[in-house]
């Protein structure tokens, strides 16, 4: 898949502005603040719903304005798509997919696959679990909608079940009511656990490979899936997590929140046997966020037929000259948009001046 055009009005810095894309390498190049970033949001907020950088929709919106719109449009495999996103200050959100609204957000994800990477994006690496659960969410949901309502079904029982923790006292009231959630809750969780096992495993192959080309073979990039309940068929991983939540039945009370389950997981990322989330230095942390970033490409690309779209915001500056290249050859075969400041690579680009 390919964007081929972007139209904004009321977007961040942008009044009215299109651009058109090409299928391969784009360049969105220009000085700092001219909203180089900006255009890369529009984009990501077509395939995900959400901002990459801020939690309000509101923020999008240019100043003084009350309201902003993007219309994009996507070339698949067999048809052409058209996303159109309003974004309100006073209510929330429309988005229509080929002239057609839709009523939940969900209905947007997997239309236009996206994979973004900025310097930020080091965090995937190095900060809480949190931000590794998110990287497995994303990709996955933009894979399956099976996962999608899986996850939403499990986070909806676990806001019920937090919610109880922390209203009812502790005793045969609360225990019972948490038991009827907790068969609902391992039932939705083995089937997160078990997608994010399973992509785990696959994402471990396609990473170590991408690692050793960015790494000229110095180093040995390995994934590992690290959750309190193991792997397994489904129905044994319900009735592993059915029996942890029974078990932290005290711990949850005095803390008055989910203490298991797959909100708590992670995933481990070694290179040569070392873990890099604790004792890599930044620039091997660097090099494996990017190297999972590219083996979720080629992932999302085995799952789904299509190739997705790859945002890197100001990555270059990040690399030496050797991974520049080398990441310009990997990502060759698929639209690619990139921004910086000045474009001096040799690879052949569709450039985009912001000023």
């Amino acid at each position: 898949m390919f964007v081929k055009s972007v139209f904004l009005n009321n977007f961040r810095n942008y009044k009215e502005k299109t651009v058109r894309f090409s299928e391969g390498l784009n360049v969105i190049a220009g000085p700092n603040a001219t909203g180089k970033t900006n255009l890369l949001e529009s984009v990501y907020m077509c395939g995900l719903g959400n901002s990459p950088r801020v939690s309000r929709d509101k923020d999008v919106i240019m100043w003084g304005e009350t309201g902003a719109y993007i219309r994009l449009e996507l070339q698949k495999k067999f048809r052409l798509h058209t996303i159109e996103m309003y974004i309100d200050s006073r209510e929330k959100k429309r988005v229509a997919i080929d002239g057609i609204p839709i009523s939940r957000l969900s209905q947007l994800i997997g239309t236009l696959g996206v994979v973004f990477f900025s310097p930020d994006e080091l965090k995937l690496v190095k900060d809480a679990p949190s931000e590794r659960r998110r990287f497995m969410d994303v990709s996955l949901c933009q894979q399956s909608s099976k996962y999608l309502f899986s996850l939403s079904r499990y986070n909806a029982v676990l806001l019920r079940r937090n919610k109880l923790l922390k209203t009812l006292p502790v005793g045969e009231d609360l225990k019972n009511a948490l038991h009827v959630w907790d068969l609902q809750l391992a039932q939705e969780g083995a089937r997160v656990i078990k997608a994010r096992y399973s992509f785990a495993r696959e994402l471990k192959a396609f990473a170590a490979e991408k690692h050793l080309t960015l790494s000229s073979g110095r180093e040995e990039l390995s994934l590992e899936y690290e959750s309190d309940v193991p792997d397994g068929e489904e129905k044994q991983i319900e009735e592993a997590l059915l029996g942890r939540l029974f078990l932290s039945y005290d711990k949850d009370c005095a803390l008055q929140y989910t203490t298991v389950g797959p909100h708590k997981d992670d995933i481990k990322i070694s290179l040569s046997g070392v873990d890099v989330r604790k004792f890599g230095s930044q620039g091997q942390q660097r090099t494996a966020a990017l190297s999972l970033k590219l083996a979720e490409i080629s992932l999302f690309t085995d799952n789904t037929g299509e190739q997705p779209v790859l945002l890197l915001d100001d990555v270059l500056s990040e690399l030496d000259k050797d991974r520049r290249a080398t990441l310009l050859e990997e990502t060759s075969l698929l639209q690619t948009i990139i921004t910086c400041t000045e474009y001096e690579e040799s690879a052949a680009a569709n450039i985009i001046k912001t000023r």
